[in-house]
């Protein structure tokens, strides 16, 4: 999952200067960096939504919950686990 979310995130939102220059890993912050702004997580969720069979509800596409990899991983683990 990780690298799946990772790939995404270097393919869809970086381009390939910074893609190169960035150590992007589950802890770097996504949207307090700026690297995933308000429309981008949007993108994101259709992205998670779709690839996890899941569906986020919007109370819980927070900024804080998709700051990092890690906490967009524990919020589509934790949505799986309660369907």
């Amino acid at each position: 999952m990780k690298d799946t979310i990772l790939d995404y995130i270097r393919k869809e939102y970086l381009d390939e200067e910074d893609a190169e220059d960035l150590e992007l890993d589950e802890e770097t912050p996504l949207i307090s960096s700026g690297i995933v702004d308000s429309f981008s997580m949007v993108s994101l969720k259709r992205f998670l939504e779709r690839k996890y069979a899941i569906s986020i509800p919007d109370d819980q596409a927070t900024p804080e919950a998709f700051d990092t990899v890690s906490r967009i991983m524990e919020l589509v683990r934790r949505i799986r686990k309660d369907a």
